[in-house]
């Protein structure tokens, strides 16, 4: 019932102007910091494992201005899931189309990191090629089906659990789907390894090179920035990276988090840093929450 009122309460939003919706994700934001104690106790966590060298105020500050993106990551997903095509695009600024354009009709991977602008990146992307595309399932059945029902709103998307395994993935990156792929979140080793994060050793899949090695695919970072005020965002696409994959996982899932690291450190308060991303330790080692 909770689930469903609030699924009307951000329907309702999407009416609203868009700077209207900036404020509202702001406000809310600033209450969630306040408010949500166990998420503001691993946001700090993970900022003091990435950035030690920086003040107790510095690191209070970006983790308030990280509530105010995270959500408004979360209320724009109103107009993300409820808006027309027009108005969304209206939103979406775009640099670097042309190596998004380069990879259209052969396999890819399109790269897209946990910034809190991703889904809006996404929804761009949809209107613009048919893609694949893995989800986790929500702990509530409802959510899980609105998630998916807003994510293929456009054009012809497939999405698979992650319980499906990455056979259907392969199967349409064969056929020309861009794979959109976010990497970067802590899903134990058993097909990664312990790749330094900020310096930290954080759980990594290795997957990206070897989805591009089976499928010859290129890999085409894309990242999303919430821009200030009313102005929307940027979608970055950045050219299709060379040599890649080498043949050494290892040196190529470090290059990917070296990549993802160079992101944040433009705009770490877009980064979502409320996720236990050091959960997994190596043997020995202890917990960090």
């Amino acid at each position: 019932m909770l689930a469903r009122l609030g699924v009307f309460i951000l329907w309702s939003i999407h009416f609203l102007p868009f700077r209207a919706i900036v404020a509202i994700g702001n406000g809310l934001g600033y209450l969630l910091y306040l408010l949500a104690a166990e998420r503001r106790r691993i946001g700090d966590i993970n900022l003091k494992l990435c950035f030690p060298g920086i003040s107790d105020e510095a690191r209070r500050k970006l983790l308030r201005d990280h509530f105010k993106m995270f959500s408004r990551g979360l209320i724009e997903r109103s107009i993300l899931w409820w808006s027309s095509a027009a108005r969304i695009r209206s939103l979406i600024r775009v640099e670097g189309v042309e190596h998004f354009e380069a990879i259209m009709g052969k396999p890819a991977i399109l790269l897209t990191p946990h910034f809190v602008g991703m889904d809006a990146g996404g929804q761009w992307v949809a209107q613009h090629t048919d893609t694949v595309c893995m989800y986790a399932n929500q702990k509530s059945r409802y959510l899980t089906g609105l998630l998916l029902q807003k994510r293929i709103r456009f054009g012809k998307q497939r999405q698979y659990s992650r319980q499906q395994g990455l056979r259907p993935i392969l199967k349409g990156m064969r056929e020309g789907m861009p794979f959109i792929y976010p990497p970067d979140q802590d899903q134990g080793v058993k097909d990664g390894a312990f790749i330094p994060f900020f310096g930290v050793p954080a759980a990594t899949m290795t997957s990206v090179p070897r989805i591009a090695q089976t499928t010859g695919a290129k890999v085409v970072p894309c990242i999303t920035r919430l821009l200030p005020g009313g102005e929307g965002y940027m979608l970055t696409f950045y050219p299709a990276w060379e040599n890649y994959p080498s043949g050494d996982d290892i040196a190529d899932t470090r290059r990917m988090n070296e990549f993802i690291e160079q992101r944040v450190l433009e705009m770490p308060e877009q980064y979502f840093w409320l996720h236990k991303r050091f959960k997994t330790r190596p043997e020995g080692e202890k917990r960090f929450y």
